[in-house]
């Protein structure tokens, strides 16, 4: 469900990105208090043609007495119909639909010693993460791994070095550029498996990191996740979400044909429903021709906020950067990404 908010803030940060705060009433705080590292969903309509784009948290986690700030950050897309209108036209006073705060690529704080690889926005939900970690839990460590193309395109500078000044000995930085040279530090160059596997032993006892979080690009993501595989460090302990998918940098499943006469059951906020699967068409696609709250953001696979869980039949998923394999094991699948493989497939979006 959809809540206009009022923007209250928009700040820019780089030539193209900006972070913009929303203002949430007090009769939502509750439903927009987020846990570290969570995305929100916003719509916008245009000439009758509904655009949503999900975008992370980036600010600290308010506590359960305070009153929750909602800022996120933002990047321009080439062509990108949403970020180009968040960073040209929006401005202070105007209101936004916002879906509340979901997504499982997150942080509680706790005790222990935790890290990220990060690359371009992807700074963003961890920033969070580590705001949030380091002033609630103070034996908590946080080691940030941050990759970008130059210092002007690096985004929230001007927080990651307060955090670095709030908490010298327990704030680990390390910055990359991939296209400019830097007066100390790492060289340039990006950061992919082989210099990944052979820098993050000598900066950590890697065996000691609690948990590990991925976010940005899908090559930096996938070349970091198998450097920590063949560091030893188990799959549970890695947690991903991706930001941007190049077209051709993943494998795609060869498509299966929809079965003859294919019918979809849904259930959504306690209602269910059961439709027939036009050829081509997504679960997702199915549900929208008659349920226009169908939960989705990105329709990529991305964001995982089509997640339902699969009570009976099969799927083909085409592609999933969004579910762990703890959560496709236990029966969750992606509805965007998801073609009957069955001829009856049962679908539970309230699990």
């Amino acid at each position: 469900m959809f809540h206009a908010l009022r923007v209250s803030a928009v700040e820019q940060l780089t030539d193209d990105s900006a972070a913009v705060t929303f203002a949430v009433p007090p009769e939502l705080s509750e439903t927009f208090r987020h846990t570290p590292g969570q995305h929100v969903a916003l719509r916008r309509v245009v000439d009758g043609e509904e655009i949503r784009r999900t975008y992370s948290i980036c600010s600290p986690a308010s506590t359960a007495t305070a009153a929750p700030c909602l800022r996120v950050g933002i990047r321009m897309v080439e062509g990108g119909e949403f970020s180009t209108y968040a960073l040209k036209e929006l401005a202070v006073g105007d209101t936004v639909e916002v879906m509340p705060p979901m997504g499982r690529f997150r942080l509680t704080p706790r005790r222990g010693h935790f890290a990220a690889v990060v690359g371009g926005s992807g700074i963003t939900p961890v920033l969070s993460m580590a705001a949030t970690l380091l002033d609630r839990e103070p034996e908590a460590r946080f080691c940030l791994i941050r990759s970008d193309r130059t210092v002007g395109s690096t985004m929230f500078l001007d927080e990651v070095a307060d955090l670095k000044d709030r908490f010298p000995q327990r704030f680990q930085l390390v910055t990359t550029l991939s296209r400019e040279e830097q007066q100390s530090g790492l060289p340039s160059g990006r950061l992919d498996e082989a210099r990944l596997a052979a820098l993050l032993p000598a900066l950590l006892p890697v065996a000691d990191v609690e948990g590990w979080f991925l976010c940005g690009p899908f090559g930096l993501v996938m070349g970091a996740e198998r450097a920590l595989r063949g560091l030893g460090v188990e799959r549970a302990r890695i947690h991903q979400e991706i930001f941007h998918v190049d077209d051709g940098s993943s494998p795609a499943r060869t498509p299966v044909a929809t079965p003859t006469h294919a019918s979809l059951t849904a259930t959504l906020d306690g209602r269910s429903g059961t439709w027939p699967v036009r050829e081509g068409d997504s679960l997702l696609e199915t549900v929208l021709r008659s349920r226009s709250d169908a939960p989705y953001a990105c329709k990529g696979g991305v964001c995982g906020t089509c997640r339902a869980f699969l009570v009976s039949g099969e799927v083909q998923m085409d592609r999933n950067f969004a579910l762990e394999p703890e959560e496709t094991e236990a029966g969750y699948v992606l509805a965007c990404q998801s073609h009957p493989a069955t001829p009856e497939v049962v679908l539970d979006f309230d699990r």
